[in-house]
């Protein structure tokens, strides 16, 4: 039988895939067909799939499940199903309204003043295979306003994929709406403090950054943009404001176009929830449009519900504003939970202002937090407040991948952290490691003279990691903007948990803060303090089978086991699997939309093949056989001047670490067999340096090295090991063993 809705009595049913079906219950017998806040698409190519009438309700049967409806309202004896894969021997039923075990969670609202771990929402996966999304959001017109809500009195989605996670999720961005592709500018390095800079000392601060060659592409002006300490006290707080603050920026049309002429694009901070009040500047526009008393100085209340004071926040407040130079908007939404639609506020301002945003320009983006299922619809998202802490920076890799599970893959972080907490120059660190393997790389802090995140705020060898790991992201960003097609086009995040990869692999479900990153990186960022002992920090990594190289120095490992990694604070654990293929930018600090030179990472053992995706082009690189061919492809209307760029842009290809001299244009094609697979990293020399940093025995550590390098065999290695009584040394030398064999 091939038709997709069946409705009996009050419920009705809609199969959409062979793993996702609709199921509603109308006491009315009227049914909800709308676009709803979640809902977009509820249009499947059609599928197979049987019924089986009963006197009072219905057996659905796909390849995937075995729905049954016993008639009248829904219990978790009326309405249940049984799943066509077995994860355990007594959860593979369904019921109606009993919650289960096994559900992967998805995200939240916010982390503000989160100091560590907060509880999360549920997402669509489970490692029980099955889970259910509720839509109970209200429901939009045709031209996306909202209209009331739903007629159904029940309309949940019964998800039953398995641990086919990538199908789940690529099958809910088609019923969600798809993520937007992102502009180039935000997968770069942003600038962002609460402080009330002054024109000069923002500029300057631009300057210091481009003279230590730091790049940098997003210029957030955090709240002291506008007038806050002397606001007259009869209209309350400064917190919301539209007016610039002329004694810390005078000409702010000059400001804005100086940071533009850096390269740079520029967002705002706004605190929308107390509108527009008689002291601003653009009050008396808004006041005519929206017959305010302006004697009386009323104020014009945000209302985003109202169509014209909506009109007015646009065009009279933030267009003036965005005239003068503004990319963006942070939406920084903190007050109210409901409007006067039933919306939530938050979903309102998401949804309006990012609509608003693309007249700037194409994909343009917002800023704000996370409003519910559906809200990938309008990146980025903003995090919130978190407190400086380890504890907080442990739970953001975790946090992050998590999101994934509902869809919501770019999360911006307050890199650092924002509040509260201590100094800890490690801490700092690692915390901008990570934020250049996230999502967004967003350093921020508060308004503390102590808390800012420039590199040259903390001690030299800081500086200088932290300087060097902000031009590795630039240098990422032809892989990262790749990604983001991906995701965009064919829903493929770029923060995967392991277990998307390999969903029946137990290991992948318990190493929580490790991830994919992109189709070719593996990471697992150190979120605890070094060994001191050692000078090292760790971090327990599993390698799934296969061979793993360290994305920086080649350091080797076999797949399918579990081991301590550890790193000095200056390094980071990432990993390319053999036959991995990564581009990156020669020159990090030109922000280039086509690169002019690129360099190719190509990491041996494997065949692979990588296709790097830009407007208008793309470029294919294979290995296969120790063969690598890169060739060109480009889009019909593509024009003349960017084919040429592309054409002309030079490629140089790193081979097992080892440069290839040559320089190749366009379409090329090379042969590595000559060339060496082994990477420069050597037991012996990663030994002495690991002994040499550690504050142990000087007799000792001459002891262990010489030793460790006159036993070649493997077995015999990890036997002496035991001859060392510290554990962490131990472990720390078996993995340089275990890299060695």
């Amino acid at each position: 039988m091939i038709y997709k809705t069946i409705t009996k009595g009050s419920a009705r049913f809609t199969v959409m895939t062979e793993q996702l079906i609709r199921i509603e219950y109308s006491p009315t017998g009227e049914f909800e067909d709308g676009q709803t806040q979640i809902v977009q698409d509820r249009n499947f190519e059609q599928v197979h799939f049987d019924v089986i009438e009963k006197e009072n309700g219905i057996e659905i049967l796909t390849s995937n499940l075995h729905l049954y409806y016993l008639g009248g309202v829904f219990t978790n004896s009326s309405l249940y199903a049984d799943v066509k894969f077995n994860f355990s021997v007594y959860s593979n039923r369904w019921y109606y309204g009993k919650s289960y075990d096994g559900n992967l969670l998805g995200t939240t609202r916010t982390l503000d003043k989160v100091d560590g771990a907060c509880e999360l929402d549920e997402g669509i996966m489970s490692q029980n295979g099955f889970t259910i999304l509720t839509d109970n959001s209200l429901v939009l017109t045709d031209s996306q306003d909202i209209l009331g809500k739903s007629m159904d009195s029940i309309d949940i989605y019964l998800f039953a994929y398995g641990r086919e996670y990538r199908e789940a999720l690529k099958d809910y961005y088609h019923l969600t709406g798809a993520t937007p592709l992102l502009p180039r500018f935000a997968l770069g390095n942003w600038w962002s403090r609460f402080y009330d800079y002054s024109e000069t000392s923002y500029l300057d601060l631009m300057n210091k950054f481009k003279k230590k060659n730091v790049p940098l592409s997003v210029s957030v002006i955090d709240m002291d943009w506008h007038r806050v300490s002397d606001v007259p006290s009869r209209f309350g707080s400064g917190w919301t404001g539209y007016s610039w603050n002329k004694s810390l920026f005078p000409n702010p049309k000059r400001f804005l176009s100086e940071l533009h002429d850096k390269g740079l694009k520029i967002t705002l901070n706004d605190h929308p929830a107390d509108g527009i009040r008689a002291f601003e500047d653009v009050y008396a526009t808004l006041a005519k449009r929206l017959s305010l008393n302006e004697e009386l100085e009323e104020s014009a209340q945000f209302d985003f519900d109202n169509p014209e004071f909506r009109r007015g926040y646009f065009e009279d407040v933030h267009g003036p504003l965005e005239a003068d130079g503004v990319d963006f908007w942070w939406l920084d939404w903190q007050q109210g939970s409901v409007s006067s639609s039933g919306a939530d506020p938050l979903w309102l301002i998401n949804h309006y202002q990012y609509r608003d945003a693309q007249k700037i320009m194409p994909n343009n983006i917002i800023l704000s937090r996370y409003a519910g299922p559906g809200s990938h619809r309008y990146p980025l998202g903003f995090s919130g407040d978190t407190v400086i802490s380890w504890e907080s920076l442990d739970f953001q890799p975790y946090f992050t991948t998590t999101a994934t599970n509902i869809g919501y893959t770019w999360w911006s972080h307050d890199i650092g952290g924002h509040m509260q907490g201590y100094k800890d120059n490690e801490l700092s660190l690692r915390w901008l490691q990570y934020g250049v393997f996230s999502p967004i790389n967003r350093l921020h802090s508060s308004k503390s003279e102590f808390t800012s995140k420039e590199p040259w705020h903390f001690d030299t060898d800081t500086e200088e990691c932290m300087e060097s790991f902000l031009r590795l992201r630039h240098r990422l960003i032809p892989y990262l903007y790749s990604a983001n097609v991906l995701t965009h086009d064919e829903g493929l995040a770029l923060i995967e948990p392991l277990y998307y990869r390999y969903p029946l692999d137990s290991e992948a479900y318990e190493y929580r803060n490790q991830y994919f990153f992109g189709s070719e990186l593996m990471v697992a960022p150190i979120t605890s303090k070094s060994i001191k002992e050692l000078e090292l920090g760790k971090v327990k990594v599993w390698f799934p089978k296969g061979k793993w190289y360290d994305f920086f120095t080649g350091q080797k490992y076999d797949g399918g086991v579990e081991i301590s990694i550890f790193r000095e604070k200056t390094q980071m654990p990432v990993f390319a699997k053999a036959g991995a293929i990564i581009p990156l930018d020669k020159n990090p600090m030109e922000n280039n939309e086509f690169p002019r030179e690129l360099m190719w990472c190509i990491f041996p053992g494997d065949n692979g093949e990588y296709v790097l995706h830009e407007e208008g082009c793309r470029t294919k690189i294979a290995l296969k056989n120790k063969q690598l061919s890169l060739t060109l492809d480009f889009d019909d209307n593509i024009s003349e001047a960017i084919k040429e760029k592309v054409m002309n842009r030079s490629h140089q290809v790193i081979y097992a670490g080892h440069t290839i001299s040559d320089i190749y244009i366009g379409d090329f094609d090379l042969d590595l067999q000559d060339l060496n697979d082994k990477f420069d990293w050597k037991f012996e020399n990663e030994l002495f340096r690991r002994l040499d940093i550690a504050e142990i025995n000087y007799e000792e550590k001459d002891y262990l090295y010489q030793k460790l390098s006159s036993i070649p065999e493997f077995d015999k290695r990890v036997a002496f090991l035991k001859n060392i009584s510290s554990k962490e040394l131990q472990d720390s030398i078996f993995e340089l063993v275990y890299s060695g064999k």
